[in-house]
């Protein structure tokens, strides 16, 4: 997990908001099933995307006031942020390409 932060409600506004590169925030808690599933997914994508991309972890079980802020019902859910905004989201364990593909349109480059 070296290309990917944890995000608490403490930092959130300095690692997601303030980012100067696009921030994939996975919303999880360590009892979920899918979140587990896709971790690793996420973690990938990080080793893929540095420099182009930042990825940060939020446990919803230690950092509920973050998303409750961002009404998480539902996790997994991995959030998509540009210029300190919310700008997609996907929910539930999904396909990497799927992930992929939400993220593209959000990175200025991607090889």
């Amino acid at each position: 997990m070296k290309n990917v932060v944890e995000g608490t409600d403490g930092n959130f506004e300095a690692e997601v908001l303030k980012s100067n590169l696009p921030v994939l925030v996975d919303f999880w808690a360590p009892w979920c099933g899918p979140c587990k599933m896709i971790g690793p997914v996420v973690e990938e994508i990080a080793d893929e995307m540095v420099g182009k991309l930042k990825v940060v972890k939020v446990n919803t079980d230690e950092n509920n006031a973050i998303s409750a802020q961002y009404g998480i019902r539902s996790i997994p859910t991995l959030g998509i942020f540009k210029n300190g905004k919310l700008v997609d989201s996907v929910i539930g364990a999904v396909p990497k390409s799927h992930l992929i593909d939400k993220v593209k349109p959000h990175i200025v480059s991607v090889n």
